[in-house]
């Protein structure tokens, strides 16, 4: 199986200006697991996240979004055509590696464990730790769990992938239903309707 990487990585930081990370479009995308809502800015894909349904006990992640160019408004609406695009072929169990440009905003140490979940290979689980030892901070499984827990670009970064180190699932922002759903997706299973 092949990685999920994304060539187009552009780190950004809250102090590279709001217009900079700021979403400026968004859509969203009706699937089998429920509705995603995506959004991006001028760079790449800024956010990735479920919709809750009724009946979930976790709430949704408000995308606000800002005034831009025709121009910047152009690239996010290209972002998020070709993040939807692989979404659906990853929903279908046909892509493993995605390919959209991200932009997620967050801090150096946020960033750091994005970039090493980016490397998680498809179909695989690690753990907190795991994550700690690749970013070369092996005390620091809290913090590890706390920016897995911020992080905005679901499926893509695969926070989904990260279980406990006696291999049960943890926490998800979007309820360990989905979070089960998409491992067995990606173990060569159906993630079947919520």
């Amino acid at each position: 199986m092949s990685l999920v990487c994304v060539k187009h990585y552009r780190a950004m930081s809250r102090n590279d200006g709001e217009v900079n990370f700021m979403p400026i479009a968004k859509q969203t995308i009706t699937t089998d697991m429920g509705h995603i809502v995506i959004a991006a800015n001028r760079f790449g894909l800024s956010d990735l996240t479920f919709k809750p349904r009724e009946t979930d006990s976790w709430a949704a992640r408000d995308i606000a979004l800002i005034a831009a160019t025709d121009a910047d408004k152009q690239l996010a609406n290209e972002h998020l055509q070709q993040a939807k695009s692989e979404i659906e072929q990853y929903l279908l169990g046909k892509l493993t590696g995605f390919t959209v440009p991200l932009a997620p905003v967050g801090t150096v140490f946020q960033h750091q464990v994005w970039q090493a979940l980016l490397t998680q290979p498809y179909g695989k689980s690690c753990s907190y730790s795991d994550i700690a030892h690749v970013i070369d901070n092996p005390n620091a499984v809290r913090a590890v769990g706390s920016a897995n827990g911020a992080n905005h670009i679901a499926i893509i970064i695969p926070c989904h992938r990260i279980i406990g180190k006696s291999g049960t699932l943890t926490g998800y922002a979007y309820g360990l239903e989905i979070k089960q759903q998409l491992l067995t997706l990606e173990r060569g299973g159906v993630a079947g309707k919520l």
